[in-house]
């Protein structure tokens, strides 16, 4: 039976946002706010967390797993950055957008694509995973938390637990946080290329 907080999304309580943290070091799953939708997560050491994860989700070894991160720096610390790509995430984060890069070797071997070893990174303009990001001291390996079979992100925490509340750990209330998924941008080749878009807005990353 998961645990249900309600956070406040401008001020986030401390004692909470503790407790969650915890909860996500001890091996939980939690579902929680972001700025485009609620996301599904847990610790990035923790690979019995994330095959819970694909369990809920029904996801393969192809899922492109997303580094939730606090800033630019988490982002050098897991993805291999040039001068042109850092430009362009300096310009769009915090934001509602999810950006494909070549992973560093400080990323498990499980989370990456298995052909491309490349890895999802976003800092999300959330401050309920600001704070627990914060809290944490490093990323968040996450989920947009979309149900096999359902196109859309779930928006209602009550309708969460309805559904989820036996698979997870925690489930955070956040208020409405939108009801579509980021924008997928992949910054891995000569140009960037748009793998899907969403709550982000394409039309910087579109070369003529």
């Amino acid at each position: 039976m998961s645990q249900f907080f309600q956070i406040h999304p401008e001020t986030p309580q401390k004692r909470l946002v503790k407790q969650a943290v915890e909860i996500l070091r001890q091996g939980g799953v939690i579902v929680y706010p972001t700025d485009s939708g609620y996301a599904i997560g847990c610790h990035l050491g923790d690979k019995q967390a994330t095959d819970r994860i694909k369990r809920i989700r029904q996801l393969d070894d192809k899922h492109n797993f997303t580094l939730m991160c606090r800033d630019l720096s988490d982002i050098g610390t897991y993805a291999k950055v040039d001068n042109t790509q850092y430009r362009l995430l300096k310009a769009h984060t915090p934001g509602p957008y999810t950006f494909i890069l070549d992973a560093t070797s400080e990323v498990p071997r499980r989370l990456l694509h298995p052909k491309r070893k490349t890895i999802g990174l976003r800092v999300p303009d959330n401050n309920i995973v600001q704070a627990l990001l914060g809290e944490l001291g490093e990323p968040i390996i996450s989920s947009t938390l979309i149900l096999p079979g359902e196109e859309h992100p779930m928006t209602d925490p009550d309708e969460i637990r309805d559904k989820l509340e036996h698979e997870l750990d925690l489930i955070i209330e956040g208020g409405f946080c939108g009801m579509e998924a980021t924008t997928v941008v992949n910054l891995t080749g000569a140009v960037p290329e748009i793998i899907r878009v969403g709550k982000g807005d394409p039309a910087p990353f579109q070369v003529e």
